[in-house]
C-alpha cells in the first residue's frame, strides 16, 4: 500500500479563490457523518434525487471518490491500511480527500446552486468542527449534519454485502480477502468513532433500521424539506415494476388523452402481462394503476392486490384531450409549436404540464422509494417522471424518455443506483413516442411540426374481421 510522504502536500482546507458568499446562507451545505456501511451514500443519494427534483439544484461529492483519486498516482488498490487512525501519512491523505471535497462543495455553491451533499464519515468532533467552520464560519453557508447510525446486525450485514458488491473500492478484489478488509476497514473506523452529541450544530440522526429520527437546531426552508424527506426513504434493496397499459383504441388512432379502452392487441397484452407476472410468483407483489380503463383492464388480471390511483393518470391535455397530432397542429398550431418549444413546461390550456405531473406524482414516488416488489400500470408521460426520478434524470430529459408499449421495465436498486431493464412481450403495437422535431418556431409549416409524429392507423381497423361492426375511426 503506497502512502504520502508526511510533509508532501500542505494539510488544512487548501485556498480555494472562493470568497466569502455576498449573501449569508445562500446556500446549505448537508454533510453526512456515521461509520462504513450505516447507509450514508444511499441517504445522500436519495436525498440529492429528492431535493433535484423539487428544482433545488443539488450534487453529491462523496469523499471516496476524491480518495481513489489521490491514490491513482500511486498505482495501489484501496486497502484497510489506508483507514489505520494511527498511521499519519495515511490520515494526511485522507483528510486531504476530504478537503478535496470540501472545496467542490464550495465551488458549487459558488456557481450559484443551491445545496451540496458532502458524502464523507467525518467519525470525530474535530473533523466536524472542521467542516461546520469552513462552510459557515468562513462562507457563510448553512450547514446540517446527518448522522446515520445502525446496531442492527442482520441490516449491517445486508449493507456490507452491497458494499462489497457494488463499491469501486472492491473491483475485482478476491471476495474472501474483501470481506475480511472491509470488516478491519470498519474496526479502524470504530476506534476513532465520536458520536455526533455535539449540540451546537444543526443536525439529524436518523437510525437506518428503524428509520427513527432524531433533531437538534433544525431550521430553515431546506433543513425542515431534508427533515420530511427522510421519513420516506428506504436504503434496504428493492425492485418495482412498471408498464404502460396495453395498446389502446386512441393509440391505433394517434390520439392523446382520453379515457380510450384497450384494442384488440392491448386486451392480448394484458393477458400477456399478467400471464408472465402470476408465472413469477413475486412474493408480496402489489400493483398500482391509474383510475383510467385502459390501465384497469391491462392489470386485472395479475393475481395481487391492486389499487387504483388518480395521481398515476395520465397527463391531462385539455383542449387537446381526444386530438391526435395533426389534429391539434389544425386547430392550434400556436400551441403546438409552443409546447414544443419547451415540452417540460408548456401547459396545455385546462390541462397540465410535465412539471404539474411531477409534482401530482410525488406522494407516489415517496411511496416506492421504500416499498419493495410493486407493479406500477400508468401512462407514458406518468411514467417516464416516474423511471426518470429513480435514475436521476434531468427535468428536461423527461419529455422525451422512451417508454415502449407491450414492453415492461424492471429498476432493481445497486447501491445507491438503479439498474434499468425491458422485457417486450411478443405483441405488436404502434410506437407513440413522438421526437422533438427541429424546427418548433410558430411560423412552421405542418410539415415541420408533424415531421417527427409515429406512424398510426388513419384507415380502417387491420386486423378487424369483416362484417364485425365499425372500424375504429368510424367509432370516434
Amino acid at each position: 500500500m503506497c502512502v504520502i510522504e508526511p510533509g508532501k502536500d500542505k494539510i488544512g482546507v487548501r485556498a480555494t479563490g472562493i470568497t466569502k458568499s455576498p449573501r449569508k446562507f445562500a446556500g446549505v451545505v448537508i454533510a453526512m457523518c456515521g461509520l462504513p456501511g450505516r447507509g450514508k451514500s444511499q441517504v445522500a443519494q436519495c436525498l440529492s434525487r429528492r431535493l433535484n427534483w423539487n428544482g433545488n439544484s443539488t450534487k453529491v461529492m462523496r469523499v471516496s471518490d476524491y480518495r481513489r483519486k489521490r491514490l491513482e498516482p500511486y498505482g495501489e488498490a484501496v486497502s484497510h491500511e489506508l483507514f489505520r487512525p494511527d498511521h499519519t501519512a495515511n490520515a494526511a491523505l485522507r483528510a486531504l480527500a476530504e478537503r478535496d471535497a470540501m472545496h467542490d462543495c464550495a465551488a458549487w455553491l459558488a456557481a450559484g446552486n443551491s445545496i451540496a451533499i458532502l458524502d464523507a464519515t467525518l467519525v470525530t468532533r474535530a473533523q466536524r468542527a472542521e467542516v461546520y467552520d469552513y462552510f459557515s464560519r468562513q462562507l457563510g453557508y448553512r450547514v446540517l449534519f446527518i448522522e446515520c447510525v445502525c446496531d442492527d446486525p442482520v441490516v449491517l450485514e445486508n449493507n456490507y454485502k452491497e458494499i462489497l458488491q457494488f463499491s469501486a473500492d472492491y473491483a475485482g478484489m478476491d471476495p474472501k480477502r474483501a470481506e475480511e478488509d472491509l470488516q478491519l476497514k470498519v474496526a479502524h473506523y470504530v476506534r476513532s468513532y465520536e458520536p455526533m452529541d455535539e449540540k451546537i450544530y444543526p443536525r439529524i440522526r436518523i437510525d437506518t433500521a428503524t428509520m427513527d429520527i432524531e433533531t437538534c437546531k433544525v431550521s430553515g426552508h431546506v433543513e425542515t424539506s431534508v427533515l420530511g424527506y427522510l421519513g420516506s426513504i428506504g436504503i434496504k434493496p428493492h425492485t418495482l415494476y412498471f408498464s404502460r397499459h396495453g395498446e389502446s383504441e386512441y393509440n391505433v388512432l394517434g390520439k392523446v388523452g382520453g379515457d380510450a379502452v384497450l384494442s384488440p392487441r392491448g386486451e392480448r397484452y394484458a393477458q400477456a402481462l399478467a400471464t408472465k407476472f402470476n408465472a413469477m410468483r413475486i412474493p408480496d407483489l402489489r400493483v398500482l394503476t391509474s383510475r383510467l380503463r385502459r390501465t384497469i383492464a391491462t392489470a386485472r388480471g395479475v393475481e395481487a392486490p391492486q389499487e387504483h390511483v388518480a395521481a398515476l393518470n395520465e397527463l391531462h391535455a385539455g383542449v387537446c384531450e381526444g386530438l391526435s397530432y395533426e389534429e391539434m397542429q389544425e386547430h392550434f398550431p400556436q400551441e403546438f409549436a409552443w409546447r414544443d418549444q419547451d415540452k417540460l413546461r408548456y401547459r396545455y390550456p385546462w390541462g397540465e404540464s410535465y412539471m404539474d405531473a411531477m409534482q401530482r406524482v410525488e406522494p407516489v414516488i415517496a411511496e416506492l422509494q421504500r416499498s419493495n416488489n410493486i407493479l406500477v400500470v400508468s401512462h407514458q408521460a406518468v411514467l417516464r417522471c416516474i423511471i426518470g426520478f429513480f435514475l436521476d434524470k434531468k427535468p428536461e430529459e423527461l419529455p422525451y424518455m422512451d417508454v415502449p408499449l407491450h414492453t415492461f421495465i424492471r429498476i432493481s436498486s445497486q447501491g445507491y443506483n438503479y439498474k434499468l431493464e425491458f422485457f417486450k412481450l411478443p405483441i405488436e403495437c404502434v410506437n407513440t413516442n413522438r421526437g422533438k422535431p427541429t424546427n418548433c418556431s410558430t411560423d412552421r409549416t405542418a410539415d415541420d411540426a408533424l415531421i417527427t409524429v409515429p406512424p398510426h392507423f388513419d384507415m380502417p381497423d387491420p386486423w378487424r374481421n369483416p362484417g364485425s361492426g365499425p372500424t375504429l375511426v368510424q367509432q370516434h
